[in-house]
């Protein structure tokens, strides 16, 4: 009984990502610094994309990420689809998930797991179902049970079950798993876009709540 409570423990799982991003930072530091003067010579500032992101209970933080697509906008000024403004770059490094290297530094910070529900958009929020919403029960990871099970092959409906179903079945056997089929699925590069998307069409609510 005391294995399963040690298994459950926030305190290790904080433990677990502090240890892994450091390692994480210090091992791709001389390819981050690469990709970053690669982004900065092809699309120019900035390096890094910020955006807003929902973490523990909803709650706001920026997350950081490689920046994948340029600012081209239309005649009314606004911007284009995001599989226009993907660059081959941009690309590449979605396709071998390296954009998502800054992540380590909202590990460090606390406000994201190395494993855990993807930290999507705010806006999104307000769509969930009071099921779905329970995916910010724990704090969002850079990868997790839906991205080893699918990515954005799945529909929303989905991810979002594969996410409740870690938020209630999370322990670090389980986040030490996912690291490792993440491993092995950024190397096959399977399910990086949804079928017509660069990524994944916006969620806009379950269909028939």
């Amino acid at each position: 009984m005391r294995f399963v409570v040690l298994l459950r423990s926030p305190l290790l799982k904080r433990i677990l990502d502090v240890v892994g991003a450091s390692f994480a930072l210090l091992a791709f530091g001389p390819l981050m610094l690469y990709v970053a003067l690669r982004i900065w010579r092809e699309m120019g500032s900035p390096v890094l994309f910020r955006q807003v992101r929902p973490g523990l209970q909803g709650k706001p933080f920026v997350m950081y990420k490689f920046r994948t697509m340029t600012e081209e906008r239309d005649a009314e000024g606004r911007l284009l689809p995001d599989e226009k403004r993907l660059t081959p770059l941009g690309k590449f490094l979605r396709q071998y998930s390296l954009d998502e290297l800054p992540e380590f530094i909202n590990v460090l910070k606390g406000e994201m797991s190395l494993v855990g529900p993807r930290p999507l958009l705010m806006e999104y929020l307000e769509r969930y179902t009071p099921e779905q919403a329970r995916r910010h029960e724990v704090k969002p990871g850079i990868t997790g049970w839906a991205q080893v099970n699918g990515r954005n092959a799945l529909s929303w409906e989905e991810k979002f079950k594969l996410d409740v179903w870690y938020v209630d079945n999370w322990n670090l056997l389980l986040d030490l798993k996912i690291l490792l089929m993440t491993i092995v699925k950024v190397l096959r590069r399977e399910g990086i876009s949804a079928q017509g998307h660069a990524t994944m069409p916006e969620f806009k609510g379950s269909k028939g709540v």
